[in-house]
């Protein structure tokens, strides 16, 4: 059975990384617009309702435009960019986040794709928010190292073109997946957040460092490992590493699940000082963007959610 497809905004960096994903497999169907249709908004507007499932890989106005056009009750749309993710009627497109989100994903016409930086977030804190562990009202902070090619055209061109740094950003600490990072991770205040743009292309470490002491329960590394682990014990994309892989780990390189839809969680810490540092590596463009646009279309089209993903 063909399913069709259509990527408004796949000339983007997201959009080519989803159709790369797509374009060979079989049962997909991709509705494709020439060039100078492109911004044609009749021709948008067919190609929407056309479609069995719409990516949108666009600004937040454009997304929501896109939105506005379909009336086709039967068509999903898969939101890549901010506009949708704490809106109410979405589904948020993080499958493994909690039991029953692959369930929510698939009884759903409107997913919004997880940000980068806030995958990593959610993947390390909601678990244990969900078990008691880290309580909402708990302050949190929470620093990442991200390829440039989270910036879209200009900052690639920037790096690419030789001009660009390594830097931190979003210094007046509003960034733009904060509300997200926070209602999902089931925090009642946004964390402190201090993002870095690092000299590679994709690729993605998110740190969670915790004061285990502070703790209202004042928990041992081995109960965060245990918690981390249970929750993610069968999940095909993400894993924890094991005691001995993360003592091995002297360093970890911001680029090494590139291309992967993969996000492997460490649980660093020091027992004498009785502190945790949480740290989730993966691919910004994959698991925190593309890949995770194409394991929702999975769950959503019924397959097998691994198809066309490494």
């Amino acid at each position: 059975m063909s399913h069709k497809v259509f990527i408004d905004g796949e000339v983007g960096t997201t959009g080519l990384q989803i159709r790369e994903r797509l374009e060979t497999r079989p049962e997909i169907e991709l509705i494709r617009l020439s060039d100078d249709k492109r911004k044609d908004l009749d021709a948008r507007r067919a190609a929407l309702n056309a479609a069995d499932v719409v990516i949108l890989c666009l600004p937040d106005e454009a997304a929501i435009e896109a939105v506005s056009l379909i009336d086709n009750p039967d068509t999903v749309v898969i939101d890549a960019s901010t506009a949708h993710r704490v809106a109410e009627g979405w589904t948020y497109g993080f499958p493994e986040m909690t039991e029953d989100q692959r369930d929510l994903i698939r009884a759903s016409k409107r997913i919004s794709n997880p940000g980068c930086h806030a995958t990593g977030f959610i993947a390390l804190t909601r678990p244990l928010t969900e078990m008691g562990v880290l309580p909402p009202f708990f302050p949190v902070t929470s620093t990442s190292l991200s390829g440039y090619t989270g910036g879209g055209k200009a900052m690639i061109a920037e790096f690419e073109g030789g001009q660009g740094h390594e830097r931190i950003y979003a210094t007046a600490l509003k960034h733009k997946h904060l509300p997200e990072m926070q209602l999902y991770s089931g925090l009642e205040s946004a964390p402190i957040f201090s993002p870095t743009v690092a000299n590679f292309a994709q690729g993605l470490i998110v740190e969670v460092p915790l004061h285990l002491w502070a703790l209202p329960d004042a928990p041992d590394l081995a109960t965060i490992y245990n918690i981390l682990s249970a929750h993610y014990a069968d999940e095909p994309f993400v894993r924890v590493a094991s005691p001995e892989e993360t003592e091995a780990a002297k360093s970890l390189n911001g680029d090494a699940l590139r291309d992967t839809n993969q996000l492997v969680i460490y649980v660093f810490g020091d027992e004498d000082s009785d502190t945790v540092n949480l740290v989730a590596v993966f691919d910004n463009l994959g698991k925190g963007a593309s890949g995770a646009a194409v394991q929702n279309l999975n769950i959503v089209l019924g397959l097998d959610e691994t198809t066309g993903l490494i």
